[in-house]
């Protein structure tokens, strides 16, 4: 059996982090596109329509039953094919369209309850109170609901960003190129060899990466808070 070579980690971290900026691209775009139908799937259950209403939670449902590289062959093999029906050809796109439509999907499901149960946890007296001073529906919505509904999100919108991150490792499975991908690749190039060694420095840089991501959490939820602070304090002092 071939001897461990922890030397190679370090050999195998620079190459593996000239793949970083593709993963944290991924998960931006993720991000930004999931959060967007997150609130429209979250908007869907908070309103009354029943027609909204159960879509949203059809949806929900559904997306929560099918295992992420399900999904991912799913889209990157069903997609094409359904567009092309519609004569839209989509076969030239890159891989990381379909590994964003992918996980935007995924990453929706879980936002739109996190949005959902943030915004009911915020009391319905107090935008009743600001729209019967004189604010107008958005107003009270952007000014009294939205920055105590973010505070609530954060550590729920932590958890769902982490677990997209290491979902995202699943890209390789359709040729991306990641940092995951580039691992696979290194194995490969050495015929199985130093596999535990590049998988030990695959897990240093999830594993920063999880931290930076907790870290820079952590301070926005402190900021937020000391920010409710001061608030609380003038208007006591007022």
């Amino acid at each position: 059996m071939r001897p461990f070579h922890p030397q190679y980690i370090l050999e195998a971290l620079p190459q593996l982090v000239l793949y970083l900026p593709v993963t944290v691209g991924i998960v931006i775009g993720t991000v930004f596109f999931g959060s967007l139908l997150g609130v429209l799937m979250a908007a869907g259950r908070i309103r009354r329509g029943r027609v909204g209403r159960a879509f949203a939670n059809l949806y929900i449902y559904i997306i929560r039953c099918v295992p992420s590289i399900v999904l991912l062959f799913l889209v990157y093999y069903g997609l094409p094919e359904l567009l092309i029906g519609f004569g839209i050809n989509i076969n030239d796109a890159g891989k990381g369209f379909f590994v964003i439509t992918t996980f935007s999907l995924l990453f929706a499901a879980s936002m739109a309850e996190v949005f959902r149960s943030a915004y009911e946890a915020v009391d319905r007296g107090q935008r009743e109170a600001a729209v019967s001073i004189g604010l107008t529906e958005f107003q009270a919505f952007y000014r009294i609901v939205l920055p105590q509904s973010v505070r609530v999100a954060i550590p729920n919108f932590t958890n769902a960003l982490v677990n997209l991150m290491k979902e995202g490792s699943l890209a390789y499975t359709i040729g991306l190129i990641d940092i995951m991908g580039k691992g696979q690749l290194l194995i490969g190039q050495n015929h199985g060899s130093y596999s535990l060694e590049v998988y030990l420095a695959l897990f240093i840089l999830y594993w920063t990466l999880t931290l930076l991501i907790e870290k820079g959490a952590d301070l926005s939820e402190r900021r937020l808070w000391a920010e409710k602070g001061r608030e609380g304090g003038v208007s006591q002092c007022s």
